[in-house]
């Protein structure tokens, strides 16, 4: 098993205004993790010698808009050009880039997580659980799947935001068969200030219940409704324990390794999963 590498961006983002968020998290991406010049011989772009090489790019809910409510107005077609900025930036960087946008299909809008692998063999994920006191829920169409995707010997289950408040549904599984169900949850956000203490706290309840690694990523800045972000973006251990340097506030990004030999040696000597409550879903 492998050790697993992620970069975060913790970014204010342009409202509703897909061109210049895109433009913004591309020139970030460069900036982090520049390409080197095409001179391998085969016409493609490699990695800068001593740069971070993350294998998976984290952005925040909604990154292409803000957290709106005009998805009439900004959704995208599945092959719009959101997807393939992600599967260009996925390609250049030979890294998974996960994120969520509004997208439209079958007549319904969705808050959809995309996976993006470099071989464009993309997963998704529509957010289970909708916000209803901002009205999300009368605009949107709610999932209902769960999404579990392999990365380098690691089981990963993305959410976004609001979905992190329901432990249910964050539940992690054991069984002989398959193991645990999932290493590492990743939660894409807009999280209002106002609520923060209640991120910072969730997440780390959700990584020690489930022993698992929880990364929540989130914006910062405010929106055109005068609401706050401060990010409070995370990466939180199995044992509770934040081992990311993100702080509230910053206009950033950090790469962060998850450690696969101190998840098997904690799950291995701290047998809290042989414990838990058989259940599931109706």
């Amino acid at each position: 098993m492998q050790n697993l590498s992620i970069i975060l961006f913790q970014s204010d983002l342009f409202w509703e205004d897909p061109g210049k968020n895109l433009e913004m998290f591309s020139e970030k991406i460069e900036a982090d993790w520049p390409k080197a010049p095409l001179n391998n011989g085969v016409g493609e772009n490699t990695r800068v010698e001593g740069a971070p090489h993350p294998d998976i790019i984290i952005l925040p809910e909604m990154f292409t808009t803000g957290f709106t409510q005009e998805p009439a107005r900004l959704a995208e077609p599945m092959e719009g050009r959101s997807m393939k900025w992600m599967l260009d930036r996925a390609v250049e960087r030979s890294s998974v880039v996960t994120g969520s946008i509004i997208i439209q299909e079958d007549g319904n809008f969705h808050n959809r997580l995309i996976w993006m692998p470099p071989d464009g063999n993309y997963s998704y994920y529509d957010k289970r659980h909708l916000f209803t006191y901002a009205g999300e829920h009368k605009r949107f169409t709610a999932g209902s799947k769960k999404l579990i995707v392999e990365h380098r010997g690691w089981k990963i289950m993305p959410l976004i935001c609001y979905d992190l408040r329901f432990p249910v549904w964050n539940r992690n599984t054991w069984s002989e068969d398959e193991g645990f169900a999932y290493d590492c949850m990743i939660n894409v956000a807009n999280w209002p200030a106002a609520r923060s203490h209640v991120w910072r706290v969730l997440l780390m309840a959700r990584a020690i219940e489930n022993q698992a690694y929880v990364i929540g990523i989130n914006r910062t800045g405010r929106d055109n409704n005068d609401i706050d972000y401060l990010g409070d973006s995370a990466v939180i251990s199995p044992k509770g324990e934040n081992i990311s340097s993100l702080m509230p506030q910053e206009e950033t990004s950090e790469v962060v390794t998850l450690t696969r030999c101190e998840l098997d040696s904690f799950r291995d000597k701290f047998r809290v999963w042989a414990d838990w409550d058989n259940f599931s879903l109706k």
